[in-house]
């Protein structure tokens, strides 16, 4: 039996308020609008998300910015993916600002007002996040697998054209969500995740699997180059599998859960390894680079000698032979 289930952060519906008892008491005073609403004696997977989106707020707010920045540094020599990584990371930047309402609305407002706007805030990350990577992988895929088709393709105008159109289904899916209401609609986010996910994985690994045969016949070294994007695919690919399996592994068994669990537990345990995505995806992107700009010369030198002193340091059993 279908059931319509949401957790209480990143619901579809606001909870509704019983209505007066005309034949009762009509001085009866109405419960106070709340988040945990039939969650408020099992509210851990709800904290849990939100300890979690703090970390947004203390790490991911400065890296998606310092992310912004370079890549608004480097856009005279620009790769071909930065406008989806730039998007990506300003939609990131918002959601990570969005949790110190989360917490004055959850103990303090109590306002529906604002747990709409938080709503949309939610839509965002629920469908920014999985569709702007679907179009780096988009991109990747293609420059390794058909790099003359690439070439023909390069021009900004196609990569505009996804990004419009990504922002339409993030705005269409966000604005049904904050109205709510919709039967069944959690489970447009069940889908796309599982079709994300499996594009997502599918391109990458075909990536994966097509450096790994170019190396040619004879040769044991990875070309330099090849070599760079290896590992930045590799990177993405564990992002992917970090942020976004749980939740597939655990929505599409909404069903065989009962109603409080899955509402309560499930859905925001799930929804927590998604929304911390908005810190590791600007770190992974950040480390990525040879000299991260607009840091001190001092600090990124000295954690880099530290890092050489101790990988150059020869265990004691070379010390004996030598």
């Amino acid at each position: 039996m279908e059931r319509n289930v949401s957790s209480p952060l990143n619901t579809t519906s606001l909870p509704t308020q019983s209505p007066l008892n005309t034949t009762g008491d009509i001085n009866a005073t109405v419960k106070p609008f709340s988040v945990f609403e039939g969650c408020e004696q099992y509210a851990e997977g709800i904290l849990f998300d939100l300890a979690l989106q703090s970390i947004n707020v203390i790490v991911g707010i400065p890296a998606n910015l310092l992310a912004i920045a370079v890549l608004i540094r480097n856009r005279k020599e620009p790769s071909t993916s930065d406008i989806f990584l730039g998007c990506l990371a300003f939609m990131d930047f918002y959601f990570s600002s969005m949790p110190p309402l989360s917490f004055l609305n959850l103990y303090y407002w109590h306002s529906k007002e604002v747990w709409s706007a938080l709503k949309f805030s939610y839509g965002v990350k629920d469908t920014s996040g999985p569709l702007f990577l679907s179009c780096i992988c988009l991109d990747r895929f293609a420059a390794v697998l058909f790099p003359i088709a690439f070439g023909q393709l390069k021009h900004i105008k196609y990569r505009l054209g996804l990004t419009v159109l990504v922002f339409c289904l993030t705005f269409a899916y966000s604005a049904a969500k904050t109205v709510g209401g919709l039967p069944n609609f959690e489970k447009v986010f069940t889908y796309e995740i599982l079709a994300t996910f499996s594009w997502m994985v599918l391109c990458n690994g075909s990536i994966l699997w097509a450096l790994k045969r170019s190396r040619g016949a004879g040769k044991d070294e990875m070309h330099p180059m090849k070599k760079k994007a290896f590992k930045m695919v590799l990177s993405i690919l564990c992002i992917i599998v970090f942020n976004y399996l749980p939740p597939v592994a655990l929505f599409p068994f909404e069903d065989h859960y009962p109603p409080n669990m899955f509402r309560c537990y499930v859905q925001p345990v799930g929804f927590a390894f998604l929304n911390i995505s908005s810190t590791i995806q600007p770190l992974v992107y950040l480390s990525r680079l040879e000299k991260v700009p607009f840091l001190p010369d001092t600090c990124v030198k000295k954690f880099c000698s530290c890092v050489s002193a101790k990988n150059d340091k020869p265990p004691p059993a070379q010390n004996q032979n030598a």
